[in-house]
């Protein structure tokens, strides 16, 4: 079965930082894009930012220029740092394949809260 594991959330205040983790099987990290998605209650599932197997990025317009995603083909691992959190950036948190679909496995993900 396949797993993804995602860490790192918390609770932070606005203007704060987390660095999120997500650790996934080899067999779908190595040539897959992998990417970080968030789901906020009554809301629908966003991609946030993604990464290509080399290393190309993309970022949705309301974390551009603040959140950063990486990759650890070594340890498959990606990561997303985010600074500069905002209220709005409250959510859980989860990484997958992108593009993922809603039918797609999908681990526990990881709750972010910036509240003060």
């Amino acid at each position: 079965q396949v797993r993804l594991v995602e860490s790192g959330g918390g609770l932070v205040q606005p203007g704060g930082s987390l660095r999120l983790s997500c650790a996934a099987p080899g067999r779908i990290f190595t040539f897959a894009s992998m990417g970080w998605y968030r789901q906020d209650p009554g809301r629908q599932r966003e991609l946030v930012a993604a990464i290509t197997s080399d290393s190309r990025t993309h970022y949705a317009n309301s974390v551009k220029g603040r959140f950063t995603i990486s990759r650890d083909n070594s340890n498959n691992t990606v990561y997303l740092q985010m600074n500069s959190l905002k209220p709005e950036d409250t959510a859980v948190y989860y990484c997958n394949v992108a593009p993922a679909s809603e039918s797609d496995y999908w681990g526990q993900g990881t709750q972010v809260t910036v509240s003060s």
